[in-house]
């Protein structure tokens, strides 16, 4: 199934991982075998996007059904601008278990024939070709030297940032991700004063067929991934309480938190870094939500040693939350496709201090009886299942609780957790079923399983 190359790290990151994924607790469970197989799988896979794409829908401001309805209409008028089919079907399918949720299946890995005329883009932009955008022009490192608007190329993407930016070829490591036109002459890309934008490209033959959502319904459907949504659900938010999101930027799931609370309440959104901000700020208000307040603060230092502080802020008093969640900073290792990552494993391994400075800081800002999500996009033990064990010890107040919906597997062997601890754990790990769950299976088992790498711990504070 594979077309281009797995995932390209740096050897000590593979070391690493291998290790990780072979730990002496999964080797007794499972065998060397199975355990280095779901390894490679793990390393072909993260280069491919999950199979659905996953549209979390509004239904605060409209139901399911009339969003579905409607998103297939612009969907339908969409493909019908670059297709030249006279019918064109979109299939939008509900979430099983999921109220606000509808899945969108992906074509591909598709035969698309490689063309001599090739353009190289970065990393970033290539991912994002696979999950069906366009190549934006700040996104092109390298075009051919003659090429204008017009002119039908392959795109291929660098995998290891090695292409200089201005190129007329390329011939180091690259992945294609498919054909497309371009929109404008390379002079026009690379011999200009002032940056140019817009499409670059725009794919005819990706290699990967999925719908492009740039300005389709943006009130009413939101791109977000499967496990991201299920966050919102697992955190169990109540109108009129109080809740913190500590990292939140960029607003997808402190919007969903106000969403299913009706409004009703407030949403507190603290992101420590200033420009991410008003990203926050639009989506709330493009989603009609009132009760988010956001603030440009660290949340290491977002507990306050004044009980009696008047103002509304952060820092905030001990045990101001009726929930709090921490979708940590992390090393990203289970984002979907993910054809490079460049990282040292010095860089890999920086984040299980600061998300642990986060967990102190979330535990005493949590009120008694209140409720701690803890999640990371990354697929380490360090990160997940043994911060989890960490936490248990150093905060004798805090329980895991089951999750609601649990739709992912449970979690890793490796950090020395009992098998009921795990039960209650949700690892998404789409290497344990990736290229063994074909079409014939059942929609919620593939669209469940074949997701972005997502960890999930719920704790109650006694």
């Amino acid at each position: 199934m594979s077309s281009f190359p797995r995932i390209s790290l740096r050897p000590e990151v593979t070391d690493y991982l291998k290790n990780v994924f072979l730990n002496k607790e999964v080797l007794a469970a499972v065998g060397h075998q199975e355990a280095e197989s779901r390894f490679q799988r793990l390393l072909t896979c993260l280069s491919h996007p999950p199979s659905y794409t996953c549209v979390r829908a509004s239904t605060h401001l409209a139901p399911l059904e009339e969003i579905r309805q409607k998103l297939g209409e612009e969907l339908k008028k969409q493909q019908m601008c670059t297709s030249s089919e006279k019918e064109v079907s979109v299939q939008i399918l509900p979430h099983p278990r999921i109220p606000d949720v509808l899945l969108l299946p992906v074509d591909g890995p598709r035969p698309v024939e490689q063309l001599s005329s090739e353009v190289v883009v970065g990393a970033q932009c290539g991912s994002a070709v696979l999950r069906g955008a366009n190549v934006f022009v700040p996104g092109i490192l390298a075009s051919p030297k003659f090429m204008k608007a017009g002119d039908v190329v392959s795109v291929f993407s660098d995998l290891e940032g090695r292409c200089t930016r201005g190129a007329t070829s390329f011939q180091g490591m690259r992945g294609f991700v498919g054909n497309g036109v371009a929109q404008i002459d390379r002079s026009g890309i690379f011999c200009t004063d002032v940056a140019a934008k817009g499409v670059g490209v725009r794919m005819v033959e990706p290699l990967y067929q999925s719908p492009s959502f740039d300005g389709v319904l943006p009130h009413l459907a939101f791109l977000q991934n499967l496990p991201s949504v299920v966050v919102g659900h697992v955190l169990g938010p109540l109108p009129g309480e109080r809740i913190l999101d500590m990292c939140a930027a960029p607003g997808g799931k402190t919007c969903h938190i106000a969403a299913l609370m009706r409004d009703q309440g407030e949403v507190v959104a603290l992101e420590k870094i200033k420009n991410k901000i008003d990203r926050i700020c639009q989506n709330a208000k493009m989603l009609q939500l009132n009760s988010v307040k956001v603030y440009c603060f660290n949340s290491t230092k977002a507990v306050s040693s004044n009980s009696a502080q008047e103002h509304e802020g952060p820092p905030f008093p001990a045990e101001s939350f009726n929930r709090v969640l921490l979708d940590a900073p992390c090393s990203g290792l289970g984002q979907r496709p993910s054809m490079s990552c460049t990282w040292s494993l010095k860089e890999l391994c920086s984040y299980q201090p600061l998300q642990r400075k986060l967990l102190h800081a979330a535990v005493q800002l949590l009120k008694k009886g209140g409720v701690l999500v803890y999640s990371t996009c990354t697929v380490t033990l360090a990160e997940n299942e043994e911060q989890v064990a960490w936490a248990l010890e150093t905060f004798p107040c805090l329980t895991l609780q089951p999750q609601e919906p649990h739709i992912g597997s449970e979690g890793m062997l490796g950090a020395g957790l009992s098998p009921e601890q795990l039960r209650l754990l949700q690892r998404f790990s789409p290497e344990l079923t990736w290229d063994q769950t074909g079409a014939a299976a059942p929609l919620p088992y593939r669209a469940d399983r074949d997701t972005i790498g997502f960890f999930i711990a719920k704790f109650l504070k006694k």
